[in-house]
Protein backbone atom coordinates (compact mmCIF):
# COMPACT_ATOMS: atom_id res chain seq x y z
CA UNK A 1 0.00 0.00 0.00
CA UNK A 2 2.84 2.41 0.83
CA UNK A 3 5.31 0.92 -1.66
CA UNK A 4 5.35 4.02 -3.95
CA UNK A 5 7.01 6.00 -1.14
CA UNK A 6 10.12 3.88 -1.68
CA UNK A 7 10.71 6.07 -4.75
CA UNK A 8 12.51 9.27 -3.72
CA UNK A 9 10.92 11.42 -6.42
CA UNK A 10 7.44 10.32 -5.39
CA UNK A 11 8.08 11.39 -1.79
CA UNK A 12 8.96 14.92 -2.93
CA UNK A 13 6.02 15.05 -5.32
CA UNK A 14 3.50 13.76 -2.78
CA UNK A 15 4.52 16.52 -0.34
CA UNK A 16 4.31 19.17 -3.06
CA UNK A 17 0.92 17.90 -4.23
CA UNK A 18 -0.37 17.96 -0.65
CA UNK A 19 0.57 21.63 -0.20
CA UNK A 20 -0.90 22.63 -3.55
CA UNK A 21 -4.17 20.81 -2.82
CA UNK A 22 -4.51 22.44 0.61
CA UNK A 23 -3.96 25.86 -0.95
CA UNK A 24 -6.51 25.12 -3.69
CA UNK A 25 -9.22 24.14 -1.21
CA UNK A 26 -8.58 27.05 1.14
CA UNK A 27 -8.62 29.51 -1.75
CA UNK A 28 -11.83 28.09 -3.27
CA UNK A 29 -13.69 28.23 0.05
CA UNK A 30 -12.49 31.72 0.96
CA UNK A 31 -13.13 33.37 -2.40
CA UNK A 32 -16.39 31.53 -3.09
CA UNK A 33 -17.79 32.66 0.26
CA UNK A 34 -16.49 36.20 -0.34
CA UNK A 35 -18.29 36.43 -3.71
CA UNK A 36 -21.56 35.08 -2.32
CA UNK A 37 -21.56 37.34 0.76
CA UNK A 38 -20.51 40.48 -1.12
CA UNK A 39 -22.90 40.06 -4.07
CA UNK A 40 -25.62 37.66 -2.88
CA UNK A 41 -25.77 36.30 -6.46
CA UNK A 42 -25.75 32.59 -7.33
CA UNK A 43 -25.00 33.60 -10.94
CA UNK A 44 -21.77 35.35 -9.93
CA UNK A 45 -20.90 32.41 -7.69
CA UNK A 46 -21.22 30.00 -10.63
CA UNK A 47 -19.24 32.45 -12.79
CA UNK A 48 -16.44 32.48 -10.20
CA UNK A 49 -16.38 28.69 -10.06
CA UNK A 50 -16.40 28.48 -13.87
CA UNK A 51 -13.48 30.88 -14.28
CA UNK A 52 -11.26 28.54 -12.27
CA UNK A 53 -11.51 26.05 -15.14
CA UNK A 54 -10.94 28.46 -17.99
CA UNK A 55 -7.61 26.82 -18.82
CA UNK A 56 -9.19 23.51 -19.75
CA UNK A 57 -9.34 24.85 -23.31
CA UNK A 58 -5.54 25.05 -23.50
CA UNK A 59 -4.73 22.02 -21.32
CA UNK A 60 -3.34 19.96 -24.25
CA UNK A 61 -0.77 22.73 -24.81
CA UNK A 62 0.54 22.29 -21.24
CA UNK A 63 0.73 18.55 -21.87
CA UNK A 64 2.69 19.17 -25.08
CA UNK A 65 5.04 21.55 -23.23
CA UNK A 66 5.61 18.88 -20.59
CA UNK A 67 6.37 16.24 -23.22
CA UNK A 68 8.93 18.56 -24.81
CA UNK A 69 10.56 20.39 -21.91
CA UNK A 70 9.93 18.05 -18.98
CA UNK A 71 6.80 17.69 -16.85
CA UNK A 72 8.67 18.53 -13.65
CA UNK A 73 9.79 21.91 -14.99
CA UNK A 74 6.38 22.84 -16.38
CA UNK A 75 4.58 21.79 -13.18
CA UNK A 76 7.04 23.75 -11.03
CA UNK A 77 6.50 26.90 -13.10
CA UNK A 78 2.73 26.47 -12.89
CA UNK A 79 2.85 26.31 -9.11
CA UNK A 80 5.14 29.34 -8.99
CA UNK A 81 2.47 31.29 -10.87
CA UNK A 82 -0.12 30.25 -8.27
CA UNK A 83 2.11 31.72 -5.55
CA UNK A 84 2.45 35.03 -7.40
CA UNK A 85 -1.31 35.41 -7.94
CA UNK A 86 -2.04 34.46 -4.32
CA UNK A 87 0.50 37.06 -3.14
CA UNK A 88 -1.30 39.70 -5.22
CA UNK A 89 -4.65 38.75 -3.66
CA UNK A 90 -3.13 38.80 -0.18
CA UNK A 91 -1.79 42.30 -0.83
CA UNK A 92 -5.22 43.50 -1.97
CA UNK A 93 -6.81 41.99 1.12
CA UNK A 94 -4.37 43.66 3.52
CA UNK A 95 -4.70 47.05 1.77
CA UNK A 96 -8.54 46.81 1.68
CA UNK A 97 -8.54 47.13 -2.12
CA UNK A 98 -10.13 43.76 -2.84
CA UNK A 99 -13.43 43.72 -4.76
CA UNK A 100 -15.62 41.02 -6.40
CA UNK A 101 -14.55 42.23 -9.86
CA UNK A 102 -10.85 41.84 -8.98
CA UNK A 103 -11.47 38.43 -7.47
CA UNK A 104 -13.15 37.32 -10.69
CA UNK A 105 -10.28 38.70 -12.78
CA UNK A 106 -7.58 36.94 -10.75
CA UNK A 107 -9.65 33.75 -10.61
CA UNK A 108 -9.72 33.81 -14.42
CA UNK A 109 -5.93 34.25 -14.60
CA UNK A 110 -5.33 31.36 -12.18
CA UNK A 111 -7.94 29.35 -14.06
CA UNK A 112 -5.78 29.46 -17.19
CA UNK A 113 -3.27 27.21 -15.39
CA UNK A 114 -5.03 25.48 -12.51
CA UNK A 115 -7.01 22.77 -14.40
CA UNK A 116 -3.82 21.24 -15.80
CA UNK A 117 -2.24 20.69 -12.38
CA UNK A 118 -3.82 17.30 -11.63
CA UNK A 119 -3.13 15.92 -15.10
CA UNK A 120 0.52 16.97 -14.91
CA UNK A 121 0.80 15.35 -11.48
CA UNK A 122 -0.37 12.02 -12.87
CA UNK A 123 2.02 12.14 -15.83
CA UNK A 124 4.96 12.88 -13.52
CA UNK A 125 3.94 9.95 -11.33
CA UNK A 126 3.91 7.75 -14.43
CA UNK A 127 7.54 8.77 -15.02
CA UNK A 128 8.79 8.21 -11.48
CA UNK A 129 6.89 5.11 -10.27
CA UNK A 130 7.14 1.57 -11.74
CA UNK A 131 4.07 0.37 -13.63
CA UNK A 132 3.12 -2.32 -11.09
CA UNK A 133 2.79 0.39 -8.41
CA UNK A 134 0.93 2.91 -10.58
CA UNK A 135 -2.58 2.33 -9.19
CA UNK A 136 -1.31 2.66 -5.62
CA UNK A 137 0.71 5.75 -6.47
CA UNK A 138 -2.19 7.49 -8.23
CA UNK A 139 -4.46 6.64 -5.29
CA UNK A 140 -1.95 7.97 -2.75
CA UNK A 141 -1.54 11.12 -4.83
CA UNK A 142 -5.29 11.57 -4.87
CA UNK A 143 -5.17 11.43 -1.06
CA UNK A 144 -3.47 14.84 -1.17
CA UNK A 145 -6.58 16.30 -2.80
CA UNK A 146 -8.96 14.37 -0.59
CA UNK A 147 -7.32 15.31 2.71
CA UNK A 148 -7.29 18.91 1.52
CA UNK A 149 -11.04 18.69 1.03
CA UNK A 150 -11.32 17.82 4.70
CA UNK A 151 -8.56 19.65 6.53
CA UNK A 152 -7.86 22.41 4.00
CA UNK A 153 -11.50 23.42 3.86
CA UNK A 154 -11.88 23.34 7.64
CA UNK A 155 -8.59 25.21 8.10
CA UNK A 156 -9.62 27.87 5.60
CA UNK A 157 -12.95 28.42 7.30
CA UNK A 158 -11.37 28.40 10.76
CA UNK A 159 -8.54 30.82 9.94
CA UNK A 160 -10.89 33.29 8.24
CA UNK A 161 -13.33 33.16 11.15
CA UNK A 162 -10.59 33.57 13.76
CA UNK A 163 -7.93 35.77 12.14
CA UNK A 164 -9.43 37.23 9.00
CA UNK A 165 -8.93 36.83 5.26
CA UNK A 166 -5.47 38.44 5.19
CA UNK A 167 -3.84 35.82 7.43
CA UNK A 168 -5.56 33.02 5.55
CA UNK A 169 -4.12 34.27 2.27
CA UNK A 170 -0.68 34.56 3.80
CA UNK A 171 -0.82 30.85 4.57
CA UNK A 172 -1.94 30.12 1.01
CA UNK A 173 1.05 31.99 -0.43
CA UNK A 174 3.45 29.97 1.75
CA UNK A 175 1.85 26.68 0.69
CA UNK A 176 2.08 27.50 -3.02
CA UNK A 177 5.70 28.66 -2.78
CA UNK A 178 6.77 25.55 -0.84
CA UNK A 179 5.01 23.28 -3.34
CA UNK A 180 6.87 24.90 -6.26
CA UNK A 181 10.23 24.33 -4.55
CA UNK A 182 9.46 20.68 -3.72
CA UNK A 183 8.21 20.00 -7.25
CA UNK A 184 11.57 21.07 -8.68
CA UNK A 185 13.25 18.47 -6.42
CA UNK A 186 11.45 15.59 -8.18
CA UNK A 187 13.98 13.76 -10.35
CA UNK A 188 12.65 10.72 -12.28
CA UNK A 189 14.71 7.50 -12.11
CA UNK A 190 17.32 7.26 -14.83
CA UNK A 191 18.10 10.98 -14.80
CA UNK A 192 20.70 13.06 -13.06
CA UNK A 193 19.74 16.47 -11.72
CA UNK A 194 16.71 16.45 -13.98
CA UNK A 195 18.74 16.17 -17.22
CA UNK A 196 16.73 14.47 -19.95
CA UNK A 197 18.63 11.64 -21.64
CA UNK A 198 19.11 12.02 -25.39
CA UNK A 199 16.44 10.38 -27.51
CA UNK A 200 13.58 10.83 -25.03
CA UNK A 201 11.08 13.57 -24.42
CA UNK A 202 9.93 12.93 -20.90
CA UNK A 203 13.23 11.97 -19.39
CA UNK A 204 12.42 8.28 -18.90
CA UNK A 205 12.75 5.36 -21.31
CA UNK A 206 10.34 2.65 -20.08
CA UNK A 207 11.83 -0.76 -19.35
CA UNK A 208 11.83 -3.00 -22.37
CA UNK A 209 11.76 -0.15 -24.86
CA UNK A 210 14.28 1.57 -27.00
CA UNK A 211 13.97 5.00 -28.50
CA UNK A 212 10.94 4.90 -30.77
CA UNK A 213 9.63 1.46 -29.69
CA UNK A 214 6.24 1.22 -28.03
CA UNK A 215 6.17 -0.91 -24.90
CA UNK A 216 3.72 -3.82 -24.63
CA UNK A 217 0.37 -2.80 -23.18
CA UNK A 218 0.50 0.71 -24.65
CA UNK A 219 -1.70 1.94 -27.44
CA UNK A 220 -1.27 -0.27 -30.47
CA UNK A 221 -1.53 0.45 -34.16
CA UNK A 222 -0.13 2.93 -36.57
CA UNK A 223 -0.84 5.98 -34.43
CA UNK A 224 1.26 4.80 -31.49
CA UNK A 225 4.16 3.89 -33.79
CA UNK A 226 3.96 7.29 -35.46
CA UNK A 227 3.87 9.03 -32.10
CA UNK A 228 6.84 7.03 -30.84
CA UNK A 229 8.77 7.81 -33.98
CA UNK A 230 7.89 11.46 -33.59
CA UNK A 231 9.28 11.37 -30.06
CA UNK A 232 12.61 10.13 -31.38
CA UNK A 233 12.74 12.60 -34.24
CA UNK A 234 14.95 15.69 -33.96
CA UNK A 235 13.26 18.63 -32.29
CA UNK A 236 13.86 20.75 -35.37
CA UNK A 237 11.38 18.69 -37.40
CA UNK A 238 8.71 18.52 -34.69
CA UNK A 239 5.41 20.30 -35.22
CA UNK A 240 3.16 21.18 -32.25
CA UNK A 241 0.03 20.75 -34.34
CA UNK A 242 1.17 17.36 -35.59
CA UNK A 243 2.03 16.30 -32.05
CA UNK A 244 -1.44 17.26 -30.79
CA UNK A 245 -3.06 15.62 -33.81
CA UNK A 246 -1.19 12.38 -33.12
CA UNK A 247 -2.48 12.37 -29.54
CA UNK A 248 -6.06 13.05 -30.65
CA UNK A 249 -5.87 10.28 -33.26
CA UNK A 250 -4.45 7.88 -30.68
CA UNK A 251 -7.45 8.46 -28.40
CA UNK A 252 -9.92 8.25 -31.29
CA UNK A 253 -8.54 4.87 -32.38
CA UNK A 254 -8.53 3.41 -28.84
CA UNK A 255 -12.20 2.66 -27.94
CA UNK A 256 -11.71 2.34 -24.19
CA UNK A 257 -9.80 5.62 -23.99
CA UNK A 258 -12.38 7.43 -26.12
CA UNK A 259 -15.16 6.15 -23.84
CA UNK A 260 -13.16 7.28 -20.78
CA UNK A 261 -12.76 10.78 -22.24
CA UNK A 262 -16.48 11.07 -22.94
CA UNK A 263 -17.30 9.80 -19.46
CA UNK A 264 -14.89 12.34 -17.95
CA UNK A 265 -16.65 15.17 -19.80
CA UNK A 266 -20.04 13.87 -18.66
CA UNK A 267 -19.02 13.68 -14.99
CA UNK A 268 -17.75 17.24 -15.08
CA UNK A 269 -20.87 18.45 -16.87
CA UNK A 270 -23.53 16.72 -14.78
CA UNK A 271 -22.05 15.63 -11.42
CA UNK A 272 -19.18 17.86 -10.33
CA UNK A 273 -21.07 21.21 -10.33
CA UNK A 274 -22.85 20.16 -7.12
CA UNK A 275 -19.64 19.62 -5.16
CA UNK A 276 -17.14 21.96 -6.83
CA UNK A 277 -19.14 25.13 -7.36
CA UNK A 278 -22.57 25.12 -5.76
CA UNK A 279 -21.72 24.14 -2.18
CA UNK A 280 -21.55 27.78 -0.97
CA UNK A 281 -25.12 28.23 -2.28
CA UNK A 282 -26.27 24.96 -0.66
CA UNK A 283 -24.71 25.93 2.68
CA UNK A 284 -26.20 29.44 2.78
CA UNK A 285 -29.52 29.15 0.95
CA UNK A 286 -30.59 25.52 1.46
CA UNK A 287 -29.21 24.78 4.94
CA UNK A 288 -28.91 28.34 6.32
CA UNK A 289 -25.32 27.75 7.48
CA UNK A 290 -22.33 30.10 7.74
CA UNK A 291 -18.78 29.59 6.42
CA UNK A 292 -18.12 26.92 9.06
CA UNK A 293 -21.06 24.91 7.72
CA UNK A 294 -19.62 25.29 4.22
CA UNK A 295 -16.34 23.88 5.53
CA UNK A 296 -18.19 20.83 6.87
CA UNK A 297 -19.91 20.25 3.52
CA UNK A 298 -16.64 20.47 1.60
CA UNK A 299 -14.94 18.24 4.15
CA UNK A 300 -17.65 15.57 3.80
CA UNK A 301 -16.84 14.97 0.12
CA UNK A 302 -13.18 14.76 1.07
CA UNK A 303 -13.83 12.10 3.71
CA UNK A 304 -15.55 9.89 1.14
CA UNK A 305 -12.79 10.43 -1.40
CA UNK A 306 -10.14 9.52 1.20
CA UNK A 307 -11.89 6.20 1.78
CA UNK A 308 -11.95 5.58 -1.97
CA UNK A 309 -8.25 6.38 -2.35
CA UNK A 310 -7.29 4.07 0.52
CA UNK A 311 -9.40 1.24 -0.90
CA UNK A 312 -7.84 1.58 -4.35
CA UNK A 313 -4.29 1.85 -3.02
CA UNK A 314 -4.90 -1.36 -1.06
CA UNK A 315 -6.51 -3.22 -3.99
CA UNK A 316 -3.79 -2.18 -6.48
CA UNK A 317 -3.64 -4.60 -9.44
CA UNK A 318 -6.94 -6.26 -8.46
CA UNK A 319 -8.89 -3.23 -9.73
CA UNK A 320 -10.87 -3.56 -12.96
CA UNK A 321 -10.51 0.06 -14.13
CA UNK A 322 -13.16 0.24 -16.88
CA UNK A 323 -15.83 -1.64 -14.94
CA UNK A 324 -15.21 0.39 -11.83
CA UNK A 325 -15.35 3.80 -13.54
CA UNK A 326 -18.67 2.96 -15.26
CA UNK A 327 -20.35 1.35 -12.26
CA UNK A 328 -19.49 4.10 -9.80
CA UNK A 329 -20.27 6.74 -12.41
CA UNK A 330 -23.86 5.46 -12.49
CA UNK A 331 -24.10 5.46 -8.69
CA UNK A 332 -22.61 8.97 -8.53
CA UNK A 333 -25.42 10.42 -10.66
CA UNK A 334 -28.08 8.62 -8.63
CA UNK A 335 -26.67 10.19 -5.46
CA UNK A 336 -26.83 13.66 -7.06
CA UNK A 337 -30.60 13.24 -7.37
CA UNK A 338 -30.85 12.20 -3.70
CA UNK A 339 -28.65 15.14 -2.62
CA UNK A 340 -30.93 17.59 -4.40
CA UNK A 341 -33.85 16.47 -2.22
CA UNK A 342 -31.96 16.34 1.10
CA UNK A 343 -33.43 19.23 3.05
CA UNK A 344 -31.60 18.34 6.26
CA UNK A 345 -27.90 19.16 6.59
CA UNK A 346 -27.10 15.91 8.43
CA UNK A 347 -28.52 13.85 5.57
CA UNK A 348 -26.71 16.09 3.11
CA UNK A 349 -23.39 15.41 4.86
CA UNK A 350 -23.93 11.64 4.64
CA UNK A 351 -24.78 11.87 0.94
CA UNK A 352 -21.72 14.03 0.27
CA UNK A 353 -19.49 11.39 1.89
CA UNK A 354 -20.99 8.78 -0.46
CA UNK A 355 -20.62 11.14 -3.44
CA UNK A 356 -16.97 11.66 -2.55
CA UNK A 357 -16.43 7.89 -2.48
CA UNK A 358 -18.07 7.45 -5.88
CA UNK A 359 -16.04 10.24 -7.44
CA UNK A 360 -12.78 8.65 -6.32
CA UNK A 361 -13.81 5.12 -7.32
CA UNK A 362 -14.82 6.42 -10.75
CA UNK A 363 -12.08 8.88 -11.69
CA UNK A 364 -8.96 7.24 -10.24
CA UNK A 365 -9.38 4.03 -12.28
CA UNK A 366 -10.07 6.28 -15.28
CA UNK A 367 -6.68 7.99 -14.85
CA UNK A 368 -4.90 4.63 -14.59
CA UNK A 369 -6.71 3.39 -17.71
CA UNK A 370 -5.56 6.43 -19.68
CA UNK A 371 -1.95 6.32 -18.46
CA UNK A 372 -1.48 2.60 -19.03
CA UNK A 373 -3.02 2.74 -22.49
CA UNK A 374 -0.86 5.63 -23.69
CA UNK A 375 2.52 5.46 -25.39
CA UNK A 376 5.08 7.15 -23.08
CA UNK A 377 5.78 9.97 -25.54
CA UNK A 378 2.05 10.76 -25.68
CA UNK A 379 1.21 10.73 -21.96
CA UNK A 380 1.45 14.47 -21.37
CA UNK A 381 -0.70 15.32 -24.37
CA UNK A 382 -3.31 12.65 -23.62
CA UNK A 383 -3.63 13.75 -19.99
CA UNK A 384 -3.89 17.30 -21.31
CA UNK A 385 -6.83 16.15 -23.42
CA UNK A 386 -8.26 14.50 -20.30
CA UNK A 387 -8.05 17.89 -18.61
CA UNK A 388 -9.83 19.39 -21.62
CA UNK A 389 -12.82 17.25 -20.61
CA UNK A 390 -13.00 19.32 -17.40
CA UNK A 391 -14.49 22.10 -19.55
CA UNK A 392 -17.80 20.34 -18.96
CA UNK A 393 -17.67 21.70 -15.40
CA UNK A 394 -17.87 25.44 -16.21
CA UNK A 395 -20.59 24.68 -18.77
CA UNK A 396 -22.58 22.74 -16.17
CA UNK A 397 -22.08 25.49 -13.60
CA UNK A 398 -23.14 28.32 -15.90
CA UNK A 399 -26.28 26.44 -16.93
CA UNK A 400 -27.14 25.46 -13.36
CA UNK A 401 -27.27 29.08 -12.12
CA UNK A 402 -30.32 30.17 -14.17
CA UNK A 403 -31.95 26.75 -13.66
CA UNK A 404 -31.69 27.01 -9.87
CA UNK A 405 -33.02 30.55 -9.91
CA UNK A 406 -36.10 29.61 -11.95
CA UNK A 407 -36.78 25.93 -11.07
CA UNK A 408 -35.08 25.49 -7.71
CA UNK A 409 -32.14 23.45 -6.46
CA UNK A 410 -33.99 20.12 -6.13
CA UNK A 411 -35.37 20.20 -9.68
CA UNK A 412 -31.98 21.14 -11.10
CA UNK A 413 -30.22 18.30 -9.27
CA UNK A 414 -32.86 15.84 -10.49
CA UNK A 415 -32.47 16.98 -14.09
CA UNK A 416 -28.68 16.73 -13.96
CA UNK A 417 -28.66 13.36 -12.20
CA UNK A 418 -31.18 11.66 -14.51
CA UNK A 419 -29.51 13.06 -17.65
CA UNK A 420 -26.13 11.85 -16.38
CA UNK A 421 -27.49 8.35 -15.71
CA UNK A 422 -28.94 8.05 -19.20
CA UNK A 423 -25.78 9.31 -20.91
CA UNK A 424 -23.56 6.95 -18.88
CA UNK A 425 -25.74 4.01 -19.91
CA UNK A 426 -25.47 5.15 -23.53
CA UNK A 427 -21.66 5.20 -23.32
CA UNK A 428 -21.69 1.71 -21.83
CA UNK A 429 -24.00 0.46 -24.59
CA UNK A 430 -21.79 1.86 -27.35
CA UNK A 431 -18.48 0.50 -25.99
CA UNK A 432 -19.66 -2.43 -23.93
CA UNK A 433 -17.23 -5.03 -25.33
CA UNK A 434 -14.28 -2.73 -24.57
CA UNK A 435 -15.41 -1.70 -21.07
CA UNK A 436 -17.36 -4.46 -19.37
CA UNK A 437 -15.85 -7.94 -20.04
CA UNK A 438 -13.43 -8.97 -17.30
CA UNK A 439 -10.84 -10.02 -19.89
CA UNK A 440 -11.00 -6.69 -21.79
CA UNK A 441 -7.68 -4.84 -21.99
CA UNK A 442 -9.19 -1.84 -20.17
CA UNK A 443 -9.93 -4.09 -17.16
CA UNK A 444 -6.40 -5.35 -16.68
CA UNK A 445 -5.25 -4.45 -13.19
Amino acid sequence: MLAPFATRGFRFQWSADLMTSWAFEMETLILGWYILVQTGSVLLLTLFASLQFLGTLVAPVYGLAGDRFGHRIVLGLMRGSFALLAALLATMTVTASLSPARVLLLAGLAGLVRPSDVGMRNVLIGETVPGDRLMGAISLSRLTTDTARVFGALAGAGVVAALGMGWAYGAIVVLYAASAVLTMRVVPPGTQSGVVPPGTQSGVVPPGTQSGVVAPGTQSGVVARRASAAGAAPAATASPWRDLRDAARAVWEAPAQLAAMLLAFLMNLMAYPFTLGLLPYVAREVYGAAETGLGYLMAATGVGAIVASLVLSWMGPMVRPARMMVGFGLLWHALIVAFGHAGDMRLGLVLLVLIGMCSGLCLLPMSVLLLRGAAPVLRGRIMGMRTLAVYGLPIGLLVSGPLIRHAGFAATATLYGVAGLLCTLLILACWRRHLWPVDATANHG
